[in-house]
């Protein structure tokens, strides 16, 4: 293979300008395009010899995802190729040689540049005489390798005959040498194994390189068979599984055992009752031998099945410590100096397992002299991880300032705003990311740690790629991360959507979800998730229809637009990809939807209620009966409001369970579906009250006060007057 260049190549120190067709995630640091290649017959990739394993495995990657776009790979010379090499070749090094600008290139680099060395890749058009041919990569990693191959199939649009491969020339390489996700497994739903899978071949497509599996008590332990649920926990032979299946895609798995708080379930086994700060607790006692002995068994057990370079110990909210058996000390010494002491022990405890120990920033970061005085032993050992779930207007300082001036190596942990939540808040969520990952690297934090949170058991996990890949995103890129640019790329690298329509739906979505956040609508610990159980018969239901009446209407508009926007995408293009994931989407409006026409019916049904009592009350049933009937017919006839619930809450259950069936386990799933039971079972019940209304107004033209009252219908916020005489019954 022959390769020649053009000086227009050189262009690529220049930005990517905002007119280019590209759209990749995260966004190259340097990169230009040239052409587009059209890929008819398919395209060919070769190796250099010799081809190292792991670049192997990149390349069988890279292949599985041309066959499951129907896009063939050949071997025929002439067709637009893929040519793979390390920088160690001489084609390697030529190719990097002419990737920098002209000064640079002789003599020929010897090494690549230190910040793309262990990283970073190359990618160049490889021309054939007046045609571009294909590209050429190359990287000094089998992990550079990966990456760049991860771009390469963002570079290919379409699919089948009519894809075509995009020519670039691309320098790139990492703002943060440790990008990834860390994942709820303690709060309700607990992935499958084949989903963690999942998950890991997304992140590590996008350049994420950790996963982080969060664990109170769902990690099976062989020194602690009492800590884990059957049927809704981690084995350690899933475990060891995981960490081989992650290897192979350069993903490190950091196992999150709390270790100080979060232990509830736990620490409601009768014979960790000596551990807990205070009964039946969640917070383990700081001066309680059992603590430690608790701790080291189960860190000894996950080192045995995560054989990574960290642990993370957790160590978040302790809310209760010095509320029970350790109040006399931190009442003599003060919470952060206890606090502070008991990670010391944890750490040193588990020193002869030679980790880095991870911990969260939340609790210590406002005792800043107990911070500087820390041993500089314990400061070596550990990572501290500071965590911000909301955009912050004044920034992140505050968060990281106190370790980074202690001399504490720090990561930032944001959060996809997925927690209580119908669907993510993607404006918090995104501002998040995009402030506190740049503060984050102004602070020389070294790894980022996107979080999402699982906390009332119902959020579902294909909701939450939008988030997970701004996070890859935000992590990969240097300094503050373009969301608009983001926005634009998004429905075509994650669904090969080129219509822009599942941006569109996406932008609905957000702007849905904005009206309850900015109006504080289902602010709080309930979110949208709690107001979507609120009964809005209820005195508090009442209370939450005043605040959300002025904004029913757009929320529904913003989210059957969605719907529109899903459906049409999926029309003009059947080939689109994570279909399950739109399907998730396609729900999360739905359920907005409903939620916004359960208080509008409700309003309804309140105001016929209150224009038929006052209809009945004239006394005279030949003046009442046709108001009458329209008005009950409307609450509880043949496709009533009434029924209109039961049957909405009906149908959003079958599809919750389907949903969550794509991703977890099936522990945990039944409380969610209760919910929905016992809400149909609550309108079903108020069907047959309003029968039993209806009947006794048709047989004795009265209507019992008691009856009503068993009802539990509201009395209208308004006035309402009698129903008119001409209004027809209901047909």
């Amino acid at each position: 293979m022959r390769l020649r260049f053009s000086a227009a190549l050189f262009a690529i120190t220049l930005p990517l300008t905002a007119q280019t067709t590209l759209h990749l995630i995260p966004m190259p640091r340097q990169v230009t395009q040239a052409s587009t290649l059209p890929l008819p017959s398919g395209i060919r990739i070769d190796c250099a010899s010799p081809c190292d394993p792991e670049d192997a495995f990149a390349i069988a990657d890279l292949k599985q995802t041309l066959a499951d776009r129907h896009i063939p790979t050949t071997d025929a010379a002439s067709a637009p190729h893929i040519l793979v090499t390390r920088f160690d070749t001489k084609i390697g090094r030529a190719t990097y040689a002419e990737s920098l600008p002209p000064a640079q290139q002789s003599p020929q680099p010897t090494a690549m540049a230190p910040e793309m060395a262990a990283e970073g890749y190359v990618i160049l058009p490889d021309p054939n005489g007046a045609h571009d041919a294909g590209l050429v990569i190359t990287a000094n990693t089998a992990s550079g390798i990966f990456y760049a191959l991860q771009t390469i199939k963002q570079l290919i649009i379409g699919d089948g005959p009519t894809a075509t491969l995009q020519i670039a020339t691309i320098r790139d390489w990492p703002a943060m040498q440790y990008r990834g996700l860390h994942d709820d497994l303690s709060r309700g739903p607990i992935d499958t194994l084949d989903f963690q899978k999942k998950i890991i071949r997304t992140i590590a497509a996008y350049k994420d390189n950790v996963y982080s599996p969060y664990f109170e008590s769902t990690q099976e332990y062989p020194s602690n068979p009492m800590a884990a649920v059957p049927g809704a926990s981690i084995t350690p032979a899933e475990a060891q599984q995981l960490v081989a299946y992650a290897h192979q895609y350069h993903v490190t798995v950091i196992p999150e055992q709390e270790a100080f708080g979060h232990l509830r379930h736990m620490l409601t086994w009768e014979q960790y009752a000596n551990a807990a700060e205070t009964p039946h607790g969640g917070v383990l006692a700081p001066g309680q031998p059992q603590s430690i002995q608790l701790i080291d068994g189960m860190f000894k057990d996950l080192a045995a099945m995560y054989p990574g370079p960290f642990l993370h110990v957790g160590g978040d909210e302790t809310f209760e410590l010095g509320m029970g058996r350790t109040r006399p000390d931190v009442d003599a010494r003060g919470l952060a100096a206890v606090y502070l002491d008991f990670m010391q022990k944890i750490v040193t405890d588990l020193q002869p397992l030679h980790r880095k120990i991870l911990f969260w920033g939340d609790v210590a970061q406002s005792a800043p002299a107990q911070l500087k005085a820390m041993p500089q032993s314990f400061k070596d050992q550990t990572i501290v991880v500071a965590w911000g779930y909301s955009p912050n207007p004044k920034g992140f300082i505050e968060y990281l300032k106190p370790y980074a001036d202690a001399g504490f190596q720090t990561w930032v942990a944001p959060s996809i705003n997925n927690y209580r939540q119908i669907w993510p808040n993607q404006d918090q969520a995104l501002l998040d990311i995009q402030e506190f990952t740049r503060d984050g690297q102004k602070f020389g934090a070294t790894g980022q740690l996107n979080t999402l949170w699982d906390d009332d058991g119902e959020s579902l996990a294909n909701m939450n790629w939008y988030g997970i890949l701004f996070g890859a995103a935000a992590a990969w890129q240097p300094g503050e991360s373009n969301i608009d640019q983001f926005k634009q790329s998004y429905g075509q690298v994650f669904h090969g959507d080129t219509t822009g329509l599942i941006n569109q739906a996406q932008d609905e979505l957000t702007a849905a979800m904005s009206l309850f956040h900015d109006n504080k609508i289902a602010s709080g610990t309930d979110g949208t998730d709690g107001l979507f159980w609120i009964d809005p018969w209820s005195k508090e239901g009442q209370i939450y229809a005043a605040k959300l009446r002025p904004f029913e209407s757009a929320i529904r508009l913003h989210a059957e637009q969605a719907i529109s926007l899903i459906g049409k995408a999926r029309l003009a293009n059947p080939n689109l990809r994570e279909t399950e994931a739109l399907d998730a989407m396609d729900f999360g409006a739905r359920r907005i939807d409903f939620l916004a026409l359960n208080y509008q019916l409700s309003d309804e049904m309140i105001h016929n209620f209150a224009q038929a009592q006052a209809t009945f009350t004239q006394g005279d049933w030949k003046h009442a009966k046709p108001g009458l009937a329209y008005l009950f017919g409307e609450i509880n006839g043949v496709n009533g409001r009434l029924e209109d619930l039961t049957y909405g809450y009906s149908q959003l259950r079958d599809m919750y369970q389907e949903q969550w069936l794509h991703t977890y386990r099936p522990a945990n799933m039944r409380p969610v579906l209760e919910r929905y039971d016992y809400t149909v079972a609550l309108w079903l019940s108020r069907i047959d009250k309003m029968k039993s209304i209806q009947r006794q107004w048709y047989d004795t033209h009265t209507v019992d006060a008691n009856a009503v009252t068993t009802l539990g219908i509201p009395a209208s916020p308004t006035p309402v007057a009698p129903s008119p005489n001409d209004v027809a019954p209901k047909p």
